[in-house]
């Protein structure tokens, strides 16, 4: 199953945060086009869908997948980020969650948090979101963990 999803709201950027926890990017693929307006990251998302209460797999098996995934963000006036070095595009990020704070009317701030306390904040028009799968999947033996 290939997701395409769209957020308007902060209610669907939830769904999408959901879908897309612990996806892997590498810095370099991040993307600011500031004449567009749009904000770009291409990721290995973990396909959280397809593991409900999931266990850890056994060594060796491979029981999870990862998807290939591009997530975009239009109408964004601004990019700031905290914690990546722009410079290092093989820095690999771990994405833990993507939140939205309105301000005056339709307009506001979503911000991508990522492990090691970096993160980049995006002030937006509004709040249009699409995360699309790009193609097959691929098995993996790793589920994520988090601390609780």
């Amino acid at each position: 199953m290939t997701l395409k999803l769209v957020a308007l709201d902060g209610e669907d950027l939830a769904v999408l945060s959901a879908c897309v926890q612990d996806a892997v990017i590498k810095v370099g693929d991040l993307d600011w086009q500031p004449r567009a307006g749009l904000f770009a990251l291409a990721m290995n998302r973990f396909a959280w869908e397809q593991t409900p209460g999931a266990e850890p797999a056994r060594s060796g098996t491979a029981a999870f997948e990862r998807r290939r995934a591009c997530l975009h963000f239009a109408r964004v006036g601004r990019v700031r980020s905290h914690g990546i070095d722009r410079h290092r595009p093989g820095e690999v990020l771990v994405l833990l969650a993507i939140t939205f704070t309105p301000s005056e009317g339709p307009s506001g701030t979503v911000e991508l948090l990522f492990a090691g306390d970096a993160a980049i904040r995006l002030d937006v028009e509004c709040l249009e979101a699409q995360l699309s799968d790009l193609g097959g999947a691929w098995a993996t033996g790793n589920l994520p963990a988090h601390e609780r």
